[in-house]
């Protein structure tokens, strides 16, 4: 038993280590969603958000999406992940298109940036 508790305290000191040196938590994995084709819907690629991708992988899109396209379905995942902790008093959320990921700064002085404790996809 004492041992298991040695543990608990050593996970405990090296999650306060990870705050103590800003390190961003990111839960979960990204935003996916899909969307099956009708016969014939797809003849010449996918439409996403109003532009034409060609059949096969899709590294980025304009609105930061990793996606597959077929003639069946579309599959899609976000580049980014949406901040959920931070203080929400002194700082507000961007999104920056430039690098696929939101931003989250200072209302007062958007040129600085502000500690993020957690994101989810």
């Amino acid at each position: 038993m004492h041992g298991m508790s040695s543990m608990f305290l050593l996970q405990k000191s090296f999650l306060a280590f990870l705050v103590a040196m800003g390190i961003t938590v990111t839960l979960g994995d990204a935003y996916c969603w899909t969307k099956t084709h009708k016969p014939g819907e797809a003849k010449d690629g996918c439409m996403i958000s109003g532009k034409l991708y060609p059949f096969g992988q899709i590294e980025r899109t304009e609105d930061c999406f990793a996606c597959s396209c077929s003639e069946d379905r579309l599959a899609c995942c976000s580049l980014f992940h949406t901040p959920v902790a931070y203080d929400k008093k002194q700082c507000k959320v961007v999104f920056n298109k430039k690098h696929c990921d939101y931003d989250v700064v200072q209302k007062d002085n958007p040129s600085q940036l502000c500690f993020v404790y957690s994101r989810v996809g």
